[in-house]
């Protein structure tokens, strides 16, 4: 006869090889399925946080030109900040010829270099994201079992230098490749919903597709779209108006102003480009 406990047991979903549930094996090794649809179809792949430090950077196969630095052109500077700076630099190299120029005002490169250090002291120890990728592109599956069997086949990708990874390959099961909801992302609506107008804006949608898109540019080392979403830019003013109308409050209520001023044409264009940056870096391996 069948206890009650042992019928309980038996209905709590758990892997078979290593007597977990699919939730406290991704726990366990600290690794987590991500689901991304792109225009070209929903990619379930694998994404990790951990220490810049303990980390060896994606490898591309070849290094791409910025097309953002060609758009660019040489810095312009009106006529009247052009011949104030001319006048400071004459100065400046004047002073310079001149023996008695008291010169202890002038800075230590020691302390600028102590400055240095610390800064990439600070960013060696910054928690950064990291996919299931190979040289500069993201590995991305139609179907939890063709991502498994990917994952135990040995192949080489990034994520094999995690001290986990062998731990995944030999528990992991189809059924454990179920993105929670916070890890679906859905770039395949974001221009669409731009385009819509600020009133048919979905602010969670929106929010959740940046958090994803900088995660992706960081790890893939894509310069376009790290410089399409870096701090001052449109794309980020927008994230951050989004962010304050989410929130609610008083804040929410300026958010929500802010967002009237933003162009709808201008932030689906710029998405655009950052959807086709991230979906020409995705290796479809089923």
């Amino acid at each position: 006869m069948t206890s009650q406990s042992d019928e309980s047991e038996a209905s709590t979903p758990v892997d078979d090889k290593s007597g977990l549930s699919g939730q406290e094996l991704w726990e366990d090794v600290r690794i987590e399925p991500v689901e991304i649809a792109l225009p070209a179809g929903v990619a379930l792949t694998l994404r990790a946080f951990r220490m810049a430090s303990e980390l060896t950077p994606t490898e591309s196969a070849v290094e791409e030109d910025d097309p953002f630095d060609a758009r660019k052109g040489p810095a312009r500077v009106d006529d009247e900040e052009e011949v104030i700076v001319d006048e400071e630099f004459q100065a400046l190299l004047a002073e310079g010829d001149d023996d008695s120029t008291d010169k202890s005002d002038e800075p230590d490169p020691a302390d600028f270099e102590d400055e240095k250090e610390e800064a990439e002291a600070e960013t060696a120890d910054e928690e950064v994201p990291m996919f299931l990728s190979h040289k500069g592109r993201l590995l991305a599956f139609k179907s939890p079992e063709s991502l498994v069997s990917f994952i135990r086949s040995g192949a080489p990708h990034d994520l094999t230098q995690l001290d986990s990874w062998a731990t995944l390959a030999d528990r992991v099961q189809s059924t454990d490749i179920d993105p929670s909801p916070e890890d679906r992302y859905e770039l395949d609506l974001v221009v669409e919903n731009l385009r819509g107008g600020h009133d048919t804006w979905d602010l969670p949608l929106l929010i959740a597709a940046g958090e994803v898109a900088r995660d992706l540019g960081y790890a893939l080392r894509l310069k376009p779209v790290i410089l399409a979403l870096s701090p001052g830019s449109p794309l980020d003013d927008l994230d951050d108006a989004l962010r304050s109308a989410e929130a609610g409050g008083m804040g929410g209520f300026f958010g929500r102003r802010r967002l009237k001023k933003i162009g709808a044409q201008q932030a689906s264009l710029g998405w655009r480009s950052v959807i086709g940056k991230i979906s020409a870096a995705v290796d479809w391996r089923d």
